[in-house]
């Protein structure tokens, strides 16, 4: 599924999404004596906890064991409801603990991981995820413009969908010759080329 129609659909779903939870009493945060809190969560959110916190999986252990396998692909939450902006600016932000305990602080109380979410948001303090994705400096990659090309964030990102722990995806191709990398120069202008995009130094290093 495109950003686009990932953009176009979430219109459409998240009013639902927002309307479920009011079901559950949005303006009460998890206690323990919470019916919220009570509400037991399914087999497959303990197994996602247990395989995003796996040492033996690719990618580094992070502060909470969050599962995209189970929120992208499961439940088919939208890119752009977490990582919301990412359609308008150069950067594709982090999704703030406001963000997440807006659903969690309705359910998921059981689960060890929303467990330590919720201490930082009572703390008020920021979730300092292991960034995965990383461009030198000198490269200027603007999300928005890829996003209104309609690129899958699958096309950079590789499957999240079906990652309980993100990581970088290796992508070996040959351009003119030489191997390159995902993330690498020779890799983004084999996309470009494809995609008839321009290829001018100035259109990723200004």
């Amino acid at each position: 599924m495109s950003w686009r129609s990932l953009h176009s659909s979430r219109r459409n779903t998240v009013p639902v999404l927002i309307a479920s939870l009011a079901c559950l009493g949005v303006c009460s945060l998890l206690s323990p004596g919470s019916a919220a809190a009570q509400i037991k969560s399914s087999e497959a959110a303990f197994e996602a906890q247990k395989l995003a916190s796996d040492p033996a999986l690719p990618g580094p252990e992070q502060p909470i064991p969050f599962s995209h396998a189970l929120h992208a692909g499961t439940y088919k939450i939208e890119c752009l409801y977490c990582h919301t902006g990412t359609d308008r600016s150069r950067m594709a932000g982090v999704p703030s603990v406001q963000t997440c305990m807006g659903c969690h602080a309705q359910f998921g109380g059981d689960l060890e991981g929303v467990q330590t979410l919720k201490k930082f948001w009572d703390e008020k303090k920021p979730i300092e995820w292991i960034q995965i994705h990383r461009l030198p400096e000198h490269v200027k990659f603007r999300h928005n413009r890829h996003v209104a090309a309609g690129l899958d964030c699958q096309t950079c990102h590789g499957p999240v969908q079906q990652m309980h722990k993100v990581h970088l995806v290796p992508d070996r191709v040959w351009v003119n010759g030489m191997p390159a990398q995902k993330l690498e120069m020779g890799w983004c202008i084999q996309c470009h080329e494809a995609k008839k995009a321009s290829i001018d130094c100035l259109t990723c290093h200004y």
